[in-house]
């Protein structure tokens, strides 16, 4: 019998990203507490994003509500990488860069876990920015899924292939 497989990755979904940008840019524009305040949103690049307020605490305010936004649409926090709120003139930044894929250490991480705590017989492999797990068993990769889940890492985590 040919061994079971998925794929674990850090993929962000493109559109649902840009539906939930110009979500929370309607709304910025229409709310009544960021009239006047120059408070905007917008896409700066392939995978980063620009807020810009008046003060600090506008540009903060926009941020969250660009993560409400994505909450609702399914999309993990840990994509994003924000900075601080600094100032540029008389306007205020934050800049967000989008993360995607499952750094090197990262992939040694999780493929250390899998050997350590997960069933027997799992075998776990880099390949390029995400980790190929395989084994006899269908169960033992819903193991490895749970354990893989309950850890708490600094990037997004879904699993794909399932064959």
């Amino acid at each position: 019998m040919a061994d079971s497989s998925f794929d674990i990755v850090s993929k962000l979904d493109r559109q649902e990203v840009d539906n939930a940008l110009s979500q929370a840019a309607r709304e910025i524009a229409t709310r009544f507490d960021f009239k006047g305040t120059g408070a905007s949103i917008e896409w700066k690049g392939e995978k980063s994003i620009e807020i810009t307020a008046s003060a600090d605490d506008r540009a903060s305010a926009v941020l969250s509500v660009f993560q409400d936004k994505l909450i609702k649409r399914d999309q993990s926090l840990k994509i994003l990488d924000a900075s601080e709120p600094r100032q540029s003139g008389t306007t205020s930044k934050i800049d967000i860069e989008l993360k995607e894929g499952i750094t090197s250490e990262d992939a040694k991480k999780i493929s250390k876990l899998i050997r350590d705590e997960g069933p027997k017989g799992v075998k776990a492999q880099v390949q390029g920015d995400e980790l190929r797990v395989s084994s006899k068993k269908r169960d033992d990769l819903q193991a490895v899924q749970q354990l893989v889940k309950s850890q708490d890492y600094e990037f997004a985590v879904q699993f794909t292939n399932y064959r």
